[in-house]
């Protein structure tokens, strides 16, 4: 017989149990249970009676006595269900019409059994919910990643470490959230649909307004409308949210994915460096209770000084010229394949000095690096929303966090010279024409507020999803999310 047919069989005999249930004159959903603590807090009250409830996730009957083991999100009990604590015709419903995944209320006295398992003694066990599907075969938990995505609420109950992984995360928002409240940063709320777009390089998903007439863009980044808030007189704000990239899959990009960014008035990238080396430390020992994660089978120590590298100096160093002075993408091209560092074929997508000059930074220099380093010095050519260096206009003072080969954080002092900006976001339109679909839109409003005048700012932003697949070492980005888009 077919697994499809076995469980058809067990939804009838649950149907048929919630229809025996409504003849008994019982309601197989009840409205509501009166809990004296949760599963977790029960643990702690060893010799108290406690009233708890949990779906059924475990049932063993041996004749007069048994156990259950029911739990929630955090936490799971045995059980205790016998004879000497029920009546004759609550136990022998307790055994016909009560299933694993059912969710029961259980009151009873908690203990300790001769084998040290923390026990409760049920004196009354009631039907909460009644379920129609069995649990996964064996309770062995899934391991069928179109149904861990899919049917995420079976993953959570199944697997301890899908459930450590987003109990994990939701502490890493809140701790953010608090970390950021606690130094003065004020959290606002940034549109979603936009008519510009901007904050980063990167594919945008369109849509239609249909009230307004308007084509619009889902979000990349929130990095305009933030400093907007600055010049506002908002000096320390920061948002975290969803951000939307129309770009290819892979096991670590989303094209839906959660970021924070806060951007500082007065501040510039070293402030950020320091700032973010302090909240990574704070929050892993408050979250995981270490600094040091294992990632790929290798030890990566947070706690100690991060390595600077000079990005400039390292690509002139793996290049053997210097690239700065590259305004012709073709030739930059053939002077890179006679390096013998990558193919033509390589390089077919790299359409601009831009495109090119990041593709070889991160298979060349990024993909090396281990433990965690501040690579700073960029060129100035790969972020138009980033401030030129005094010393060196062709550099922007910006700095990126690599660990494992991954960046988890990008941040920048800000341009906020108006004249130079809109020069730099109609470069963008040129690049566009050229055939580079990541390129900024000239934003009117944004360029509107920085006429307006802007102090001295640093900004940066944080993938969350990234940051939570990096120290858990995940083998793909939709791990660490509730529900991924699927096909």
């Amino acid at each position: 017989m077919s697994n499809v047919q076995n469980l058809s069989n067990e939804v009838d005999i649950r149907k048929k149990k919630i229809e025996d249930l409504v003849n008994m004159g019982e309601i197989p959903y009840k409205d509501k249970f009166e809990r004296t603590c949760t599963i977790k807090e029960a643990r702690e009250k060893i010799g108290e009676r406690v009233k708890i409830a949990g779906r059924i996730i475990f049932k063993r009957v041996m004749g007069k006595f048994g156990f259950i083991q029911i739990r929630d999100i955090y936490a799971k009990i045995q059980v205790s269900v016998g004879r000497n604590e029920l009546d004759e015709e609550a136990y022998d419903f307790y055994k016909k019409m009560i299933d694993i995944a059912d969710f029961v209320g259980v009151e009873g006295e908690v203990y300790t059994t001769q084998t040290g398992e923390v026990t409760v003694k049920a004196e009354k066990v009631t039907l909460l919910s009644k379920t129609l599907r069995p649990l996964p075969e064996k309770f062995h938990g899934l391991t069928d990643a179109e149904t861990i995505y899919r049917q995420r609420y079976l993953d959570l109950i199944t697997n301890e470490k899908s459930r450590q992984v987003f109990l994990t995360r939701s502490k890493i928002e809140s701790f953010i959230r608090r970390y950021l409240e606690d130094n003065g940063f004020i959290e606002v709320e940034t549109p979603v649909l936009q008519t510009s777009v901007s904050g980063a390089s990167a594919k945008p998903f369109f849509t239609h307004h249909n009230a307004l007439d308007l084509e619009c863009n889902l979000r990349i980044a929130t990095e305009t409308w933030l400093k907007q808030c600055i010049a506002a007189g908002i000096d320390r704000v920061f948002e975290m949210g969803k951000d939307f990239r129309n770009e290819g899959m892979d096991p670590s990009h989303l094209q839906e994915f959660t970021q924070v960014e806060w951007y500082a008035s007065y501040w510039n990238f070293e402030d950020n460096i320091k700032f973010f080396y302090n909240l990574i430390n704070q929050l892993l020992k408050s979250c995981i209770g270490t600094t040091k994660i294992t990632y790929q089978g290798q030890e990566i120590e947070f706690g100690s000084e991060w390595v600077r590298i000079d990005y400039v100096a390292k690509m002139r160093e793996i290049l053997g010229f210097d690239f700065l002075e590259e305004n012709d993408v073709d030739e930059y091209k053939k002077k890179v394949v006679e390096k013998g560092l990558f193919s033509y074929q390589d390089l077919e997508d790299c359409k601009t000095i831009r495109t090119l000059t990041d593709y070889i930074y991160k298979r060349k220099l990024r993909a090396g690096i281990v433990n965690p380093t501040i690579i700073y010095n960029y060129p100035a050519y790969l972020v138009p929303l980033a401030r030129r260096n005094d010393k060196d206009n062709r550099i922007i003072d910006m700095f990126q966090v690599v660990a494992g080969g991954a960046e988890l954080v990008k941040a920048y002092s800000e341009l906020v010279d108006p004249i130079l900006q809109r020069k730099l976001l109609e470069e963008q339109l040129e690049e566009k024409a050229m055939g580079d679909d990541e390129t900024m839109d000239v934003d009117e409003d944004f360029l509107l507020a920085m006429e307006h005048g802007m102090p001295p700012i640093s900004g940066l932003g944080f993938g969350i999803d990234r940051f939570v697949q990096f120290i858990f070492d995940l083998p793909n980005i939709r791990d660490t999310v509730l529900f991924p888009l699927m096909k």
